[in-house]
């Protein structure tokens, strides 16, 4: 090799290294610290007409009409602020809100994909929320397992499921209760 080619690699190994150096030195290494696995109990208090509903239709498909019998046609997109609740009754403490979409995917069967932000805004979590996306098969009123996908503040990556259980199912008001385990990082 003759001497203007070394000195070039030799120049081209100190700048990786420089460059490397940079970078390593530009990145913070974060420690997310211990894991920990909390234990969430909880009730969505769903109003689906009157004055202020919290679940809304906001999208259908063509030529669909909405009724009592047919709520939740493959295509509906429902967006839903829902109070969650410390107790059944719908006048106890409020602890949170459900935020986001349910889209209704079944053809044969219903069925819709939960995508909703669950915050808190009261007690050891308020400002903290965790994320579900999941199917959520609602007609099986007894037992429904719904997948945590994330989280922020006190649910910084988290993970974990949600038990959902129906126990009341009108044409204004459904009730479910949650019992969630997280694991996650504080």
């Amino acid at each position: 090799m003759n001497n203007e080619r070394i000195n070039n690699v030799i120049f081209l190994h100190l700048l990786l290294l420089f460059v490397l150096t940079i970078v390593s030195r530009g990145h913070a290494h974060y420690s997310l610290g211990k894991e920990k696995v909390t234990h969430l109990h909880f009730f969505f208090q769903e109003r689906l007409n009157g004055d202020h509903p919290t679940t809304v239709l906001v999208a259908k498909p063509k030529d669909t009409v909405i009724s009592a019998s047919n709520t939740l046609p493959f295509g509906a997109v429902y967006v839903l602020d829902v109070p969650l609740t410390e107790g059944l009754d719908p006048n106890s403490k409020v602890v949170g809100q459900a935020q986001g979409l349910a889209v209704s995917v079944g053809q044969d069967k219903l069925m819709v994909v939960f995508m909703v932000d669950i915050g808190f805004t009261s007690g050891e979590f308020n400002g903290s929320s965790f994320s579900v996306l999941s199917r959520n098969p609602i007609l099986e009123t007894n037992h429904r397992e719904l997948a945590i996908v994330g989280g922020r503040g006190k649910f910084r990556m988290a993970r974990g499921f949600a038990e959902h259980h129906t126990l009341t199912a009108t044409t204004s008001v459904v009730v479910v209760e949650s019992n969630v385990t997280i694991f996650h990082y504080e």
